[in-house]
């Protein structure tokens, strides 16, 4: 009896010899994550074994032979769940075995939107996209399955909540909904906010430039019948005019209906032409902050006009107009609790958080965002056009970088 034990136990050394553990996957590749084991089978034990688990005798019985060690069956436990492991694989992390299922659960990334362990791409290896500023983590269909995306954070929608559709097909997430400015009133006492920052600067704009909230229908039109050429981005959010054109403005901030807006109420406006610049237009259902960030861009590209700026490269105008929306974000990030006249209404909540004193965490987070925008932005009219601006005033100053704008239409270097 006890030879025939000693034949199985010197088969099960042989074995564990012989067989060799898969190799280490990658990281943020295997989709278990780790290596994979097959413990050796049961086999009964003849001399003194002391099991890694428990530290006592295996003695005459069945006992397991995995990671270096003997356990008694009962004593082979998953980290996680702390139930023995008897599936004929097991997973590992560290030094520590699970349960394939186990491990799964704690270290297969979900899907942020639709909650999904995310599947595995044809090497069996885990393939997920995550947005640059927010890490968001989802799965690689979702960008052409139709997902949306909210219009300010970019942020893509979560299967369990729903983004509020704009009257103009825009989604915004809940979060960037709290803050928005709504409509042309309720946009004034941010705009005299930005009027006051150019002020500090010694940049005060003289003439009285009318500002009016409009639709994305009623920005391309207006955008249509400018025949000065501008430099826009894919999507436009600000336009600073200096045609005479009538523009529908939005009115009165639009009803809400479960997770959309309604009775959006609009009226026509008439610019006309006093000086070089006729208004400046911007995008409504923005939140504050990045309604004030595009405010003193466009307010940048006024100023230029109305001091007599000869006709500026792409790069040059529009660095120097993010220069200023870079400043005036930073300048909102460093006062952290914002300005006191963010919104006339009773019933925004940036209006109630600046009379609180406080901004929200996430407020203060998606300040970081718009200026991470500016800062990584890939085109060569706003990114390389800021960064260059940028460069030159942290080297030279404000006054003289423009001052050499205005002589040589360039950036000093």
């Amino acid at each position: 009896m006890h030879l025939e034990e000693d034949e199985q136990l010197a088969r099960a050394i042989q074995e564990s010899l012989n067989v060799e553990s898969p190799p280490r996957a990658r990281e943020n590749g295997n989709a278990n994550g780790g290596n994979m084991y097959q413990p050796l089978p049961f086999m009964f034990s003849s001399g003194f074994r002391t099991c890694a688990g428990c530290h006592s005798e295996i003695g005459h019985g069945r006992f397991l032979s995995c990671m270096g060690a003997v356990w008694h069956p009962e004593c082979f436990r998953c980290h996680a769940c702390n139930q023995p492991i008897y599936d004929y694989e097991f997973s590992m992390s560290g030094n520590h075995p699970y349960h394939k299922t186990c491990y799964k659960e704690r270290f297969h990334p979900k899907c942020d939107v639709c909650k999904q362990f995310i599947p595995t791409n044809m090497n069996g290896l885990i393939e997920y996209r995550a947005h640059p500023f927010w890490l968001q983590k989802y799965c690689p269909s979702h960008e052409v399955d139709g997902t949306p995306r909210c219009c300010s954070c970019e942020r893509m929608e979560p299967r369990e909540s729903r983004y509020v559709l704009l009257d103009d097909g825009r989604k915004l997430c809940l979060e960037c909904l709290d803050s928005a400015v709504m409509d042309t009133s309720e946009c004034q006492p941010l705009y005299l906010e930005i009027q006051e920052f150019y002020e500090g600067l010694n940049m005060k704009v003289e003439q009285q430039v009318p500002l009016l909230l409009v639709e994305r229908q009623a920005l391309n039109e207006a955008m249509e019948g400018e025949k000065t050429g501008h430099h826009h981005l894919p999507e436009t959010r600000g336009l600073c005019l200096s045609e005479e054109q009538t523009v529908s403005t939005i009115l009165r901030r639009p009803r809400m209906a479960g997770n959309k807006v309604m009775e959006m109420i609009t009226e026509p406006y008439r610019l006309t032409r006093r000086c070089e610049v006729t208004a400046i237009l911007i995008l409504y259902g923005l939140p504050r902050l990045l309604t004030g960030s595009i405010l003193a861009h466009e307010m940048m590209h006024a100023w230029l006009r109305l001091k007599g700026y000869r006709t500026l490269s792409p790069d040059v105008e529009e660095g120097i107009c993010q220069v200023l929306a870079h400043m005036w974000i930073e300048s909102e990030i460093i006062a952290g609790s914002g300005s006191n006249g963010a919104s006339t209404s009773s019933s925004s909540s940036a209006s109630t958080s600046s009379k609180k004193g406080g901004r929200s965490q996430f407020e203060r987070k998606l300040g970081d965002f718009f200026k991470h925008q500016i800062e990584s932005d890939t085109s060569m009219a706003y990114g390389d056009g800021f960064r260059a601006g940028n460069r030159a005033v942290l080297q030279y100053g404000l006054k003289r970088t423009l001052e050499h704008i205005r002589l040589t239409g360039t950036f000093p270097f």
